[in-house]
């Protein structure tokens, strides 16, 4: 028979046990208390969650959440060089911060890394349009929405007139040029890869940093591409791993990381972001940033899109993302990736100035302008110029970044 002496020490413990309950666990249920507070601002959709235990709901253990949320925040922002071993529950630490103090935060460490002055000006040839084969459900190149989308598909750009439009977009200001063609990968396209490469050869012959993203492309390719003095390969990841697959289902996760891992090993410099507005929630962002700032080594560049819905493609009814969420992603990217460029893309046109601004100051440094971003409109290198001039930006030279902020920076006019 038990004693009431030892039924009070099992007492004694189980009460021990409830309120000393793993940190994890309790951090966890922290995180979706502010992943619901994130989405009732940003009106956001979620992923249905288990209810917080009892434990997870006391005052004592809110506050060792918080207290550890905040002491994760406090570690990411003292860091003095890039990490690529941060773990899903540190993200949400940092993502689910307060906006304000996390752009703000996200700004400081900016200012360490990067001159906030420069900003990088991209612009983007679709130097292949539309007849790919793959279902991205955001994508009008796709064949099986070309019916609905009325995208006309047109052969390779000849490597003249891409060099001319390279041409003109360094007389405008840019000093990176990017070229996309609408492709699953490169197998078979030799005679492409070719003129490619002269594409290369031609636009880095300029003094203009040089990109493509041409879909999946093997280690083969990637020396060829390097060879050719190719600067950045661009194969976004576009969401997390979990949500993938409702976007898209001819290419998988694993393959566009096999992509990138080629790049990286024939010695490009990498860049991979993603798209938000897919219909994704506030933690596959969160799995986003995971995949993307785990990687081997950070990506040059972080491209962070927002979906522009196109009518007769899967998505072409979606409402815009909202600003709000844009911001908080570049926030999050800047301070898990303190050296990465991090890129406004597709998307930035329905943006304001104003919004514009705020992303610059949370850690954005580099935007695309010109004529067209692919199949989408793109703000115009005169707009851009007016912008720069009117906030203080420079554009940043190629091949190049400041470490320190110009001279001029924080003084009176």
């Amino acid at each position: 028979m038990r004693t009431s002496s030892s039924i009070s020490r099992s007492l004694g413990a189980l009460r021990l046990q409830a309120v000393q309950a793993p940190r994890a666990h309790a951090l966890r249920a922290w995180h979706r208390q502010m992943h619901a507070a994130a989405a009732v601002v940003e009106d956001i959709p979620l992923p249905q969650t288990l209810p917080p235990s009892s434990v997870a709901t006391s005052h004592n253990t809110t506050a060792t959440t918080k207290h550890d949320a905040q002491r994760i925040f406090r570690d990411a922002l003292a860091a003095t060089e890039p990490r690529n071993t941060w773990t899903r529950e540190e993200i949400s630490a940092i993502y689910y911060q307060p906006l304000m103090d996390l752009a703000y935060q996200a700004g400081s460490v900016h200012r360490r890394f990067h001159n906030p002055a420069e900003v990088q000006l991209c612009t983007l040839m679709n130097i292949k349009v539309g007849g790919c084969s793959e279902d991205c459900s955001y994508c009008a190149q796709s064949t099986r929405y070309q019916k609905e989308t009325k995208l006309e598909a047109k052969r390779v750009e000849t490597v003249e007139s891409v060099l001319a439009a390279a041409a003109k977009a360094k007389a405008n200001g840019s000093t990176r040029f990017c070229m996309g063609a609408a492709w699953r990968d490169m197998r078979g396209r030799k005679n492409s890869l070719r003129n490619i490469k002269s594409m290369v050869e031609g636009v880095k012959g300029m003094g203009m940093e040089v990109c493509v993203t041409l879909g999946m492309i093997d280690a083969e390719q990637a020396r060829e591409l390097k060879t050719a003095g190719l600067t950045a390969y661009n194969h976004n990841v576009d969401t997390s791993r979990e949500f993938y697959p409702s976007v898209i289902s001819t290419r998988t996760y694993d393959e566009r990381l096999q992509t990138l891992s080629h790049v990286r090993d024939a010695g490009i410099s990498v860049c991979s972001g993603g798209i938000l507005g897919l219909g994704e929630t506030s933690e596959d962002r969160v799995g986003l940033l995971h995949t993307v700032s785990t990687l081997p080594s950070h990506p040059e560049s972080f491209p962070v899109n927002a979906l522009v819905p196109i009518k007769g493609t899967p998505l072409g009814d979606r409402e815009p993302v909202k600003f709000t969420a844009m911001l908080r992603t570049i926030s999050a990217a800047r301070i898990l990736m303190p050296a990465t460029i991090i890129r406004i893309a597709a998307g930035r046109k329905t943006m304001s100035e104003e919004q514009q601004a705020m992303c610059f100051m949370a850690g954005a440094n580099a935007i695309f302008t010109g004529e067209k971003m692919l199949t989408t409109d793109c703000n115009g290198w005169d707009e851009d110029n007016a912008m720069f001039g009117r906030w203080g930006l420079e554009p940043m030279k190629s091949f190049q970044k400041s470490k320190q902020p110009s001279a001029d920076i924080g003084m009176a006019a």
